[in-house]
């Protein structure tokens, strides 16, 4: 439905292409990110909480038999499922950390690397210390260095010294990326929220139509395993995705949950 080099057409336009593939499908996978998808982004991560439109919209397809919900996010697993309830399976650390079926799996690489994580988030508090507003979130398998507050002078400090660490301490154990004003750093293999996705979605009946629904690079890799047969949602701006469709904001995902609900359920069952 799309390539990774175009825009994504506005949901609406898309519904009746959505509505078809949901007729031919026999039960639906909702996976959605948290921050700036169900939660406006904020200044303060802490602050962040979802929509009560989206709490609603969330506990309502998650009670629907032909509906299975799932919330994959870049926080840990503790912090998300603590922000959100409702979804039958919970993602943390992009996908590191699987809470389904009443058991919690980890990684097995990222769970070896923890305490180099946790390492370079001490060094990182102490060579950040006097950036104000600088903040370094350690999430036991990932970390994060939160720069959405520091004034914009400092921003090229925040991401040299970062990367400098990294490089310096992460013994080639480790690698480095950008989100939306923040660089995460965590085990370096290939695994991203795709790959928690295509786990997720493995357990369900074939003909299970996917949804994703997202906001940030880290969710590309999800958009590119649903997409052509299922439906990548990009929350924001018209940026080539690999997402067919986009929605403006978490008001907008909430309208869409809603109407899946009210719709695309009913079509799956």
């Amino acid at each position: 439905m799309a390539n990774a080099e175009s825009p994504p057409d506005p949901l609406e336009e898309r519904l009746p292409a959505v509505r078809t593939t949901l007729e031919r499908a026999d039960g639906l996978l909702v996976c959605l990110d948290f921050d700036g998808t169900l939660a406006p982004i904020v200044e303060d991560p802490d602050a962040a909480a979802p929509t009560d439109r989206n709490r609603e919209a969330v506990a309502a397809l998650t009670r629907t038999d032909a509906v299975t919900t799932a919330v994959i996010s870049g926080r840990a697993l503790t912090d998300v499922r603590e922000r959100i309830d409702g979804p039958k399976i919970y993602a943390g650390n992009h996908g590191l950390e699987l809470a389904r079926n009443g058991s919690i799996a980890v990684h097995p690489v990222a769970r070896k690397r923890a305490a180099r994580v946790e390492r370079l988030c001490s060094i990182l508090e102490t060579a950040l210390a006097s950036v104000p507003n600088a903040r370094v979130e350690n999430k036991r398998l990932t970390g994060t260095v939160h720069f959405r507050s520091v004034p914009p002078a400092a921003e090229p400090v925040v991401r040299r010294i970062t990367h400098g660490v990294v490089d310096r301490f992460g013994g080639g154990d480790l690698e480095l990326s950008a989100g939306k004003r923040i660089l995460e750093f965590g085990p370096d293999f290939p695994w991203g929220k795709g790959n928690a996705v295509e786990l997720i979605a493995a357990d369900e009946p074939p003909e299970t139509a996917v949804i994703y629904v997202g906001d940030d690079v880290t969710d590309e890799s999800a958009f590119r395993v649903v997409e052509p047969d299922g439906i990548g949602v990009r929350v924001g701006g018209d940026d080539p995705s690999a997402a067919s469709c986009r929605l403006d904001s978490p008001a907008e995902v909430a309208s869409f949950l809603s109407w899946l609900d009210a719709n695309g359920a009913e079509s799956a069952a």
